[in-house]
């Protein structure tokens, strides 16, 4: 079984900047595809980024498109989420998730294992 621990969160201005780690506990990161969710108060939990086990392909939700990018390094069994021009709006819990399914179609059921969570908060 796969552990995941997210860490990099905190508070920061509008428009500033954020990295997001995901640690793995074992060597077996690079069979997963992995991704990146948050969930804010009163919010279901929403679909954030994707990258494939090589690292090679990726996909983003609208909203943040542009502004995030997802990477992987499998010599180090984790992941990244760069969060730039950042607004109140991604305030959330960031979770990082993995799965067996491909990136491109995995649901936020198709994911195997998920972090506790890291705050994320926003201020204007």
């Amino acid at each position: 079984q796969v552990q995941l621990v997210e860490s990099g969160g905190g508070l920061v201005q509008a428009g500033g900047s954020l990295r997001l780690s995901c640690a793995a506990s074992d060597g077996t990161f690079s069979r997963y595809d992995m991704g990146w969710y948050r969930q804010a108060p009163g919010k279901e939990r929403e679909f954030v980024a994707a990258i494939s086990w090589s690292g090679g392909r990726s996909k983003y939700a609208d909203s943040v498109k542009g502004r995030f990018t997802i990477s992987r390094d499998n010599a180090k069994n984790t992941a990244y989420l760069q969060m730039n021009s950042l607004k109140p709006e991604d305030t959330a819990v960031y979770f990082c998730a993995a799965t067996r399914e491909p990136y491109s179609r995995a649901r936020t059921a198709d994911y195997d294992y998920w972090g506790q969570g890291t705050q994320v908060t926003v201020s204007s």
